[in-house]
C-alpha cells in the first residue's frame, strides 16, 4: 500500500509533464493497428524512439560517417569526438566516476557475457561459486552456465517468495570462501520487483565479493547512481531506454576492468601486435574490439539526454501512477491474478486471467490495437516457481496514458467475457 504522503510526493514529482507533447515526439505512436489507435504496452521488451534519436542516426550517417579513432581526416575526427562525448554522456547519466569505466557493448546480454567470460577465466578455479537470483532473465543465467563448461564452478540461487520478494536475508548464509561474484537483476522483467541492490552490495562487499547488477529494466525507469549503489559492474541496453537497438553499456569499476583480460581480440583493443605477442590497449578500448557502433553510441546519448531533459524522477513518478492505476482497474476483472505483488515494483504488470492462455489474451488484444507481451519473458525459472507456462505483461513508458489503460482494461474484460461465454 502507498501512503497519502507517498502519493502526494509522486504527484509533485510528475508535475509539469506534458504527456501529449511527449507523445508527439514519438512518430510511431500516431499510427493505427487493425483500424485502432496503437496502444503500446510492450516497453519492457523495447521502447519506441523519439524523433531526436531518429534524427541523430540519420544526421550522423549523412554528415559525419567515418571509422573512429584511426583516422586523421576531418570526418573521422568528428565522429571520434561524437563517440567519446556519448561515452561521457553515459558516464554522467549513471553517475560513474570516469568515462574509461564505460564500455560500449551490443546490449545487456553481451555485457553480461563479457563479464562472465573474462571474470571466470581469470578469477575462478574449479569449485568456486557464482550467486544469482531465481528471478533472473536468461541473459544472467545462461552465460554463467556456459562458463561451467570451462571450469567446474557452482551456481547458487537466491530464492524469492510468493509475492516476488527476493529473500536477501538468505544471501549472508549462502556466501562462502569460494564465492567469487554475486550477479542479480535490479528490476525483474517479469515481476517488476525492485531489488534492494544497496543491501545486496553491502552484504557481498562485507565478504570481499564483487557484485554485477543487471540494469536493463531499471535504467529506463528509476535514477541510477552506480557510485551510490557501489556496484562493481552495471549493465543496460540502449533500446530499452528510448535508444537504438544494438548498443548497450557495461560499467565497471576501473580496478576491476584493469584486472580482467579482454573478452574479444581484434582491432582497437591492442597497442602492439606481432607474431611474438600482443600488448593490449588501455581502458575502455581493451574491451571494444573492432569498429564500434559509433552511430548507435551517439543515438544512445541523444536518448539519455532526452530522458534527462524530461527528468528521470518525473518519469518514474508518472509511470508509477500508471501502474497503480492499471492494477486498480484490472482488479475489477473476474479471476484476475497478478504475478508479482511486491510493494517495491516498477514499470510493469504481469498477470493471468483465469485459465485463459496468455497467448490467446495477447492475440485478441492485438486485434484491438493493444500490444502486450506474452510468454515466459526469457525468465523460465520464474514461471517454474509459480507452476505456470507464462504470463501476460503490460509494461509502461512515459508516453503512455490513463486513457490507454482504460482501453486496455476494457479489452481485457471483453476477452474474459468471450471465454466465459464459451464455457457455458
Amino acid at each position: 500500500m502507498h501512503s497519502k504522503n507517498e502519493q502526494t510526493a509522486r504527484k509533485t514529482k510528475m508535475q509539469m509533464l506534458d504527456i501529449e507533447s511527449i507523445r508527439k515526439d514519438f512518430p510511431i505512436l500516431g499510427q493505427e493497428v487493425y483500424g485502432k489507435p496503437l496502444i503500446y504496452f510492450d516497453n519492457a521488451a523495447t521502447t519506441q524512439k523519439p524523433q531526436i534519436v531518429l534524427d541523430t542516426i540519420v544526421g550522423n550517417y549523412s554528415t559525419q560517417n567515418a571509422n573512429i579513432h584511426r583516422g586523421v581526416h576531418f570526418l573521422s575526427q568528428t565522429a571520434t569526438m561524437a563517440h567519446e562525448e556519448a561515452r561521457a554522456t553515459v558516464q554522467k547519466f549513471i553517475g560513474a566516476e570516469k568515462s574509461c569505466e564505460i564500455i560500449f557493448t551490443r546490449g545487456t546480454t553481451e555485457a553480461i557475457n563479457l563479464v562472465a567470460d573474462s571474470f571466470v577465466r581469470s578469477q575462478c578455479v574449479d569449485g568456486d561459486e557464482i550467486i544469482v537470483s531465481e528471478m533472473e532473465h536468461h541473459s544472467n543465467i545462461v552465460p554463467w552456465q556456459l562458463q561451467q563448461q570451462r571450469k567446474d564452478i557452482k551456481i547458487k540461487v537466491i530464492p524469492f517468495d510468493e509475492r516476488g520478494h527476493l529473500q536477501v536475508e538468505k544471501l549472508e548464509e549462502m556466501i562462502t570462501s569460494r564465492t567469487k561474484l554475486v550477479s542479480v537483476t535490479h528490476v525483474s522483467n517479469t515481476l517488476g520487483t525492485v531489488n534492494p541492490v544497496e543491501e545486496i552490495v553491502r552484504i557481498a562487499h562485507a565478504h570481499n565479493v564483487p557484485v554485477l547488477v543487471d540494469g536493463a529494466q531499471s535504467t529506463p525507469h528509476i535514477k541510477v547512481d552506480v557510485k551510490k549503489l557501489d556496484v562493481d559492474f552495471f549493465v543496460f541496453s540502449g533500446h530499452k531506454v528510448y535508444g537504438p537497438t544494438g548498443i548497450g553499456v557495461l560499467y565497471g569499476k576501473e580496478a576491476w576492468l584493469d584486472k580482467l583480460p579482454p573478452y574479444q581480440g581484434g582491432g582497437e583493443m591492442i597497442k602492439n601486435v606481432s607474431f611474438a605477442g600482443t600488448t593490449f590497449n588501455e581502458l575502455p578500448f581493451k574491451f571494444e574490439a573492432g569498429t564500434p557502433d559509433y552511430i548507435g553510441s551517439t543515438a544512445l546519448a541523444a536518448a539519455l539526454n532526452y530522458v534527462s531533459a524530461i527528468g528521470i524522477e518525473k518519469i518514474h513518478a508518472y509511470e508509477e501512477s500508471l501502474r497503480l492505476y492499471a492494477e486498480e482497474k484490472m482488479k475489477e476483472i473476474e479471476r484476475m491474478r497478478f504475478i508479482g505483488e511486491n510493494d517495491q515494483k516498477s514499470g510493469l504488470v504481469s498477470f493471468l486471467v483465469g485459465n485463459i492462455h496468455p497467448y490467446d489474451v495477447g492475440t485478441l488484444l492485438d486485434k484491438l490495437g493493444i500490444a502486450v507481451r506474452t510468454g515466459h519473458h526469457c525468465a523460465e525459472p520464474v514461471m517454474h516457481h509459480f507452476g505456470i507456462e507464462g504470463t501476460v505483461r503490460a509494461s509502461f513508458a512515459v508516453y503512455n496514458t490513463k486513457e490507454e489503460i482504460d482501453a486496455f482494461v476494457a479489452g481485457l474484460a471483453r476477452v474474459a467475457s468471450m471465454f466465459n461465454r464459451k464455457k457455458h
